[in-house]
Parts: C-alpha cells; structure tokens; sequence
C-alpha cells in the first residue's frame, strides 16, 4: 500500500517579511531610547544622589545598558 502526501509549506509573503522586519526595527529603536534617555538621566545625577541609589559613577553604562537590554 502506498501513501501520497500533498500538503505544501506555505512560504512567509514579502508583506509578512517586511512587517517582520518592521517590527523588529521598531523594538529595537525603542531600546535604544531607552537606553539614551537612562544614560542622560544617570549622568545628571550627583555623586551623593547615585550613592543613595547604589551606583557609582563609573558603572551608569553599565545600568543603563542593563534597563534597556536586559542582562
């Protein structure tokens, strides 16, 4: 007895592909603004106010970075 299959893969259109593309590129805009806006706003800071929230002035990249990114 033999068996026949027919299904197809149905193939991502270039809309898809391009809203894909979109999306991503968006995520990734809001990331880096994220990122810039926690940056400025660290570095604002003085010493004695990023002491009180346990960050030194050498390591804001650092939780900059880490607030937009993630680990």
């Amino acid at each position: 007895m033999a068996y026949v299959n027919t299904s197809r893969v149905a193939a991502a259109q270039p809309t898809e592909r391009f809203s894909g593309f979109f999306a991503g590129l968006g995520a990734a805009l809001a990331r880096r603004r994220a990122y810039s806006r926690t940056l400025t706003e660290l570095r604002q800071l003085t010493d004695r106010e990023l002491a009180d929230l346990g960050i030194s002035r050498v390591s804001i990249v650092d939780v900059a970075r880490e607030a937009a990114y993630g680990r």
